[in-house]
């Protein structure tokens, strides 16, 4: 009778023991479920925090670009910025005047549209073959390099052709060359994609996040856009490497490619922009160091530009889809003018009027 009892109480134990087993199993696997639904809750939140958190109805929450987010010495506006005496086209895309100074938005019309920005994208490729690239390199040209249609500018590469990485960007930012935009991709990161990836990166770390590109050279995909504000985010950190700056100054400059068979041919390349062509001037109390041009016919005809006053204080202008180069040009000399010599026009009769009161 005793072993009877004996025998049914370890049974009992052993029953305890095996629910009290599955029960601290079934509890772990909950706190396990918990942390991970909410370590992907908090992953959801930081991703889309960084990309989506900016905007608001689709345009930027530009409220975001006058907190702590960004550095302190940018441009920041987060309305409209209107200029007395530049009255935007009808059917322009956006304007942006900004002082580098005085970190001030002279001038912002329709700048965090979403827009297509045609060549401009080039400032971005030559952003990162200077940060990335070494400019001694010799780049070996793909046929994918080479296959753009007749209407496509290209700087003249040929399949198998070897040019420097300095060359291809100088080709790049002057002539505006499709070809050296898909050449310097290829041999940054193996592959447009992989290199649109990383133009999509840098893009974000600069606060640009109204941009999303889809190829180095920026013919048109429905995909590819950005924002005069962003263009000027991108100019802005371009400016600050003094080879962009000497490129983009260049009247003119000679590439060296080497064919296949080893023969060496010269291409000289100009730049689009017309200031720096000489088939446009500047107004008078401003000058146009250089720029990037960029021209589809979605997104229209549009520039940006590194200028100074008389006194050499520094200015990035933006016209984005005039309705062909006279407009656009026109438009931008107006915008320099309103906001640029006439600034300066009366800062130097301000001190002209306190030196004859003293």
């Amino acid at each position: 009778m005793n072993q009877r009892i004996r025998r049914n109480s370890g049974r009992r134990r052993r029953r305890r023991r095996r629910q009290q087993r599955r029960a601290a199993v079934l509890l772990i696997c909950l706190v396990i479920l918990i942390g991970a639904v909410s370590a992907g809750v908090l992953i959801i939140r930081e991703l889309t925090g960084n990309y989506t958190a900016s905007y608001e109805a689709d345009n930027y929450n530009k409220n975001l670009y006058q907190g702590t987010l960004f550095a302190s010495d940018l441009c920041v506006a987060s309305e409209e910025v209107d200029l007395e005496g530049f009255v935007p086209d009808t059917d322009l895309h956006a304007a942006g005047l900004f002082n580098l100074d005085e970190d001030s938005v002279v001038c912002g019309y329709k700048l965090y549209d979403r827009l297509y920005p045609a060549s401009t994208t080039k400032i971005m490729t030559a952003l990162l073959a200077l940060k990335y690239g070494n400019m001694d390199d010799e780049v070996t040209i793909s046929s994918n390099a080479t296959d753009f249609n007749w209407d496509e500018v290209t700087s003249g590469l040929r399949t198998g052709d070897k040019v420097s990485m300095y060359d291809l960007v100088c080709g790049l930012l002057l002539h505006s060359g499709n070809d050296c935009g898909t050449a310097i991709a290829e041999h940054i990161a193996g592959s447009e994609n992989t290199f649109a990836d990383m133009m999509n990166e840098e893009a974000a770390s600069l606060g640009a996040t109204g941009t999303h590109f889809a190829n180095p050279h920026g013919l048109h995909d429905e995909n590819h856009y950005t924002t005069a504000y962003d263009l000027y985010l991108i100019f802005n950190e371009c400016i600050k490497d003094e080879r962009f700056v000497d490129i983009i100054s260049m009247d003119s400059y000679t590439g060296t490619l080497t064919g296949s068979d080893g023969t060496v041919r010269n291409q000289v390349w100009t730049p689009t922009q017309a200031y720096g062509a000489g088939s446009a001037v500047e107004p008078e109390g401003v000058r146009v160091l250089g720029g990037k041009t960029g021209t589809t016919q979605q997104a229209g005809n549009c520039v940006i530009l590194y200028d100074e006053d008389s006194s050499g204080h520094p200015y990035i202008s933006v016209i984005m889809g005039a309705d062909g180069t006279t407009r656009l040009y026109d438009q931008m000399n107006t915008l320099m003018q309103s906001g640029i010599a006439g600034t300066t026009s009366q800062d130097s009769q301000s001190s002209a009027d306190e030196q004859t009161a003293e």
